[in-house]
């Protein structure tokens, strides 16, 4: 069945259901698939789901949740520990119903707190059920509906607005997480701050020219900014939106794997631990892990860049305009494979380090990853600025060892042969490089992540459709899901069956490295920013795009950080300091010689260049750390208020306690004869210390006044 139109009565609501879990059986006896399809339904109704099962496809059920009591939800437990760790600076009300009456959960909150309810081990009051993963793994996924009336406003709103305000990254963080909102503040900000590079750039480009000094500086100067900017915004946001410290309630990591049980000292809980030095012999496997990558990413790279090298510059037979594009064709097919490999790598490496906890095991994959997508994206710009040009005059004559690519297609070995003198460099190739990876590779990434999959999806779509009217000319198809289905549901269920067969958002495959390029290779291109601007703006309405037409609903995730991502920015801009101050020396001034190489270059006074850059880089990152420590803003004003709230209202309550106490002169006893016999009697029947009789020779302050009075009628 096509999907519902646009305008279909099927997009505009979503039945009350919280959850979808798709329950896939194709290659599980079917008897056993209803012993775990019972188990799954039990394991719901225990935490207090409500839930209706509808026919999927390709032998696959839709199992539908939602809570079947506001009750149920026990947010209020989870506002508790995050009052325990320190995340709210108040304690919340105590009472469940009145504390969710006075602060509702916002959507993302309550789809958060649902899902813990589907997927948290038992013992943490969830039903403990992990797709895809012993006996589970039926399960195939735990989604939730798109909004799709929401997602439309969306997407109009944003095509025709030119910034995000605060209120539409509360709006993000209110539909789809913290974790999600904090990606497109990241972005947002980032584009905000690309004005000044952009317009710098334009201004340098036409009046300082290519490996300017001046706009060196500048762009150094503007990535320590930008990078310590974004540090204060993030805790300004975090404040801003309730998860400050949210990252020390971790969620534990079910592969963990402890050797032995102690005692937390601090809360007395029993505790699994796994020897940080075993873990640390394990985490010493990613230097090889490393050095591995580098040689096998680096030799492929480096070897399609000699046959582009020889090919465009010493090849001189037929069909080289066209062979030109072998080296990208060998690129594009062998580079996917080896990161596929590598990527695999690292994760049973990830896995063998044996985590306590998701956040950290997520840290230690980036960081992996982060190594993979550096070599990919900026050794071919190193290879070109720091050994093509440099020395090209002494490699380029023996690249005729790759004419073997092109031996198929020359008419005679001239054709092959290198110049072993009066060899000419292409200078202009480093800038036209920068401006391939600037300009048309974005262009590209852009088209790979929204319209290549939209494509795909459709086609492959019309492909299935086509089949399946195949099948039922030859009478041999299968019966069709939404046969059983009832007339009213039947649209809202083809959407669902549509929404199953999508794909999971993975926020962290949108952080990108278009600031590694600003910050390392710009000074090449001073135009870079103007292009990453364009870029950026696009980039965000891509994303939105993607997350409502291509991706699954995302599931909402707490965070209070963009994570890894931060220390791989300060990472790129020190990088940057040194790879600016090597490429402004050599190429200063387009101090290019007539050989078409640098020339008047001298060892040691690069290195020196390189040295005296990264200090004053490390001197002016201190500098303008200190410098945003001291700006206030609304989230950390919010932030000292809501704790002075508390110490106040605990000081009131301590001067209640104080004013319920009897002042001295309602506790003095009234002095006579009486009450002096009486205490003379006392004083006999038992012996008193000196301190007690020093302070018990006046009752009250009446007898203390009069004797100060007689004291000092005798002076």
């Amino acid at each position: 069945m096509a999907s519902p139109g646009p305008k279909s009565p099927a997009l505009q609501t979503n039945m009350d259901v919280d959850y979808v879990i798709s329950y896939r059986f194709a290659t599980t006896e079917k008897e056993t698939a209803v012993k775990r399809f019972e188990r799954l339904v039990s394991a719901l109704s225990s935490v207090g789901l409500a839930t209706e099962v509808r026919n999927g496809n390709k032998h696959s059920l839709l199992v539908f949740v939602k809570v079947a009591s506001e009750e149920h939800l026990f947010g209020e437990v989870y506002r508790v520990n995050d009052w325990i760790h320190g995340v709210r600076s108040a304690a919340p009300e105590k009472e469940t119903r009145r504390a969710l009456e006075a602060e509702p959960l916002h959507e993302a909150e309550r789809l958060r707190i649902i899902h813990q309810l589907i997927t948290n081990p038992v013992t943490e009051g969830g039903a403990g059920i992990t797709p895809k993963e012993g006996e589970w793994e039926n399960v195939e996924s735990v989604f939730a509906l798109h909004d799709h009336a929401y997602n439309k406003e969306w997407i109009k709103k944003w095509s025709t607005q030119y910034v995000l305000k605060p209120k539409d990254l509360d709006e993000i963080r209110d539909r789809l997480g913290e974790k999600i909102a904090f990606y497109f503040a990241f972005t947002q900000s980032y584009f905000t701050f690309l004005l000044f590079p952009a317009a710098f750039g334009l201004s340098a480009w036409l009046l300082l020219g290519h490996f300017s000094s001046v706009y060196a500086v500048v762009n150094c100067l503007w990535c320590v900014i930008f990078v310590e900017y974004w540090k204060h915004q993030e805790v300004d946001l975090a404040v801003r939106w309730g998860v400050r410290g949210v990252s020390s309630i971790q969620t534990k990591r079910r592969d963990y794997k402890h050797e032995k049980e102690t005692t937390d000292p601090v809360t007395g809980e029993t505790v699994q631990v796994f020897p940080a030095t075993k873990r640390l012999q394990r985490q010493l496997l990613q230097v090889p892990f490393a050095i591995g990558a580098v040689l096998i990413l680096g030799t492929l790279i480096a070897t399609c860049f000699g046959i582009e090298i020889f090919i465009s510059e010493i090849y001189n037979g037929p069909l080289k305009s066209v062979l030109v594009f072998l080296p990208t064709g060998i690129l594009t097919t062998v580079m996917p494979i080896l990161q596929g490999v590598l990527t695999n790598f690292a994760t049973q490496l990830t896995t063998l380090e044996n985590y306590e906890t998701d956040a950290a095991y997520e840290t230690a994959m980036t960081q992996k990853m982060f190594v993979l997508n550096f070599i990919t994206s900026y050794l071919p710009l190193a290879l070109t600025a720091f050994v093509y040009v440099p020395f090209g005059q002494i490699i380029v004559p023996y690249l005729d060892i790759f004419s073997l690519t092109v031996r198929p297609f020359a008419e005679n070995e001239k054709q092959l042969q290198a110049p072993r003198s009066g060899f000419t460099i292409n200078p202009g190739r480093l800038r036209k490089q920068m401006i391939y990876f600037a300009v048309t590779a974005q262009i590209v990434n852009l088209g790979m992540e929204v319209i290549v999959p939209y494509l795909k999806r459709q086609g492959f779509s019309k492909y299935k459709e086509l089949q399946s009217e195949r099948a039922a000319k030859r009478g041999g198809t299968a019966p069709s899901p939404s046969e059983s289905d009832a007339p009213e549901e039947a649209e809202f269920l083809a959407r669902v069956r549509s929404e199953a067969e999508l794909d999971v958002y993975d926020v962290q495959t949108d952080l990108r490295e278009m600031f590694g390029y600003l910050s390392l290779f710009s000074v090449i291109w001073p135009l870079t920013a103007v292009s990453f601007l364009l870029n950026d703006w696009l980039e965000l309405r891509a994303d939105a795009l993607k997350i409502c037409v291509e991706m699954q609903r995302p599931t909402p995730r707490r965070a209070d950080t963009i994570g890894p991502w931060l220390d791989a920015l300060a990472f790129l801009t020190w990088c940057g300091s040194i790879t600016t101050a090597a490429l402004v020396y050599l190429f200063r001034n387009d101090g290019i010689g007539p050989d078409g190489t640098p020339y008047n270059i001298h060892g040691w006074a690069l290195l020196l260049s390189i040295f005296a850059s990264e200090h004053t880089y490390l001197l002016v990152r201190w500098a303008v750390r200190v410098a945003v420590s001291k700006m206030d803003s609304p989230g950390r004003q919010k932030e000292r208020r809501e704790r002075y709230v508390v110490r106040k209202r605990y000081f009131e309550e301590s001067l209640t306690l104080v004013g319920r106490m009897p002042t001295m002169a309602q506790a003095a006893p009234q002095v006579d004869r009486g009450s002096l016999e009486e205490e003379v009697r006392r004083e006999s029947l038992r012996t008193f210390r000196p301190e007690e009789k020093f302070w018990g020779r006046q009752r009250g302050w009446q007898e203390t006044a009069l004797i100060g009075a007689r004291f000092i009628e005798r002076a």
